[in-house]
């Protein structure tokens, strides 16, 4: 008996059985396979690691073929967008100067939070948002602490008004986020929600993907402040929550 439980505890422990086991092999082997895929497409695509492969993938549920066009795409979008490597806070002086985006502190697995003001949103020019979305989920990404993928949202709508209400702004934000950066959100907690606020909604809800819906909560003002606490400690927790750590704007993380 004794010789079965260690010969079955190894097996699992080197992926050969077990459903954690077998589903991280068959990820490193369909992360192989496509790997040689978009090489033979686009040479570029040598530089990129694993965990970006394995990003791709899971969002489209690891059918390869899709998530290989979903990645080959983004490589054409970065050359595209991206064509010095990042964006300079030079080329988004407007979007800056509205100081709605910032960054501070990590929830209670390590992701790193992110806090956005609708309110203080702006008509500019669609190109600079974009550009701004870019420049900021660069920043996000690259203060992940090691072995993080994700970081966690706070998109705080008190004083937002038809004049902050920008569709063509949002949907464009919103395809960056699930085509070039897939897998990197983990929970976009939605706060101090006016009532005005859910007609924009329904016009951008049906351009969500599924699974970016199950990240997104809605909170409730009395419960504000016990819902954000279960994610993250009061430590952690930016200060105009009731927490003790100042806001940080993304441009000086």
């Amino acid at each position: 008996m004794q010789m079965g439980s260690e010969s079955t505890a190894a097996a699992i422990e080197d992926g050969k059985q077990g459903p954690l086991g077998r589903e991280e092999e068959i990820e490193r082997s369909k992360v192989g396979i496509m790997r040689a895929l978009v090489l033979r497409e686009d040479p570029s695509s040598e530089e990129v690691d694993d965990l970006t492969l394995r990003r791709f993938l899971r969002a489209r549920d690891l059918d390869i073929e899709k998530a290989s066009t979903m990645f080959l795409k983004y490589l054409s979008w970065r050359r595209e967008s991206i064509p010095k490597g990042s964006i300079a806070p030079s080329e988004i002086p407007n979007e800056l100067s509205h100081n709605k985006l910032f960054m501070q502190g990590a929830d209670k697995i390590g992701r790193p939070i992110v806090v956005g003001f609708g309110a203080r949103h702006k008509h500019t020019s669609l190109e600079e948002f974009k550009a701004f979305v870019t420049y900021s989920l660069e920043k996000i990404c690259a203060r992940m602490p090691g072995g993080q993928e994700k970081f966690v949202c706070i998109g705080d709508l008190a004083g937002w008004g038809y004049a902050n209400s920008d569709i063509r702004g949002y949907l464009a934000a919103l395809s960056i986020l699930q085509d070039c950066y897939p897998e990197r959100l983990g929970k976009l907690f939605i706060v101090h929600v006016p009532y005005v606020f859910m007609t924009a909604w329904k016009v951008v809800y049906p351009f969500i993907d599924s699974k970016t819906k199950k990240k997104i909560v809605f909170v409730e003002n009395k419960k504000l402040r016990s819902t954000l606490l279960a994610d993250i400690d009061e430590s952690q927790l930016p200060d105009t929550y009731g927490g003790k750590l100042p806001l940080v704007p993304i441009q000086d993380c």
